[in-house]
């Protein structure tokens, strides 16, 4: 397999974790999948000495594409935090509300059955 379609797979594996990441909010994670996918995208770009420009093109337009979703996922997953925020406070004022369980104390003796365990005897 060719040293630049093997850097052009390890960028985009890189790029798709980038996307990832942005939707979620890691920022340290997308720091370290661009930063891995530099040398990624150096190794895909040996492929131009032998006129292959694929392999960068491809690399490149997977950080683009990723970096792009990855913003506009997290813009999506952004808008329903106001109404998740709302949810998550009345359900604690719920639990605060609920009044408190009493519990009866339980014995610490197992109760007999009458009969011996198998290797007693």
């Amino acid at each position: 397999m060719p040293i630049g379609t093997v850097g052009a797979v390890l960028a985009a594996l890189c790029a798709i974790v980038a996307g990832i990441a942005i939707m979620r909010g890691a920022a340290g994670l997308v720091g370290g999948a661009v930063g891995l996918w530099i040398p990624s995208a150096m190794l895909s770009s040996t492929a131009s000495f032998a006129n292959q420009w694929l392999p960068l093109v491809i690399a490149g337009a997977s950080l683009v594409a990723m970096l792009i979703i990855g913003a506009i996922g997290r813009g999506v997953l952004g808008a329903g935090a106001p109404a998740r925020e709302a949810a998550r406070t009345a359900r604690a004022q719920a639990l605060a509300d609920a009044p408190e369980t009493v519990t009866a104390p339980r014995g610490t003796v197992a109760p007999s059955t009458g009969s011996q365990p198998a290797l007693a005897g």
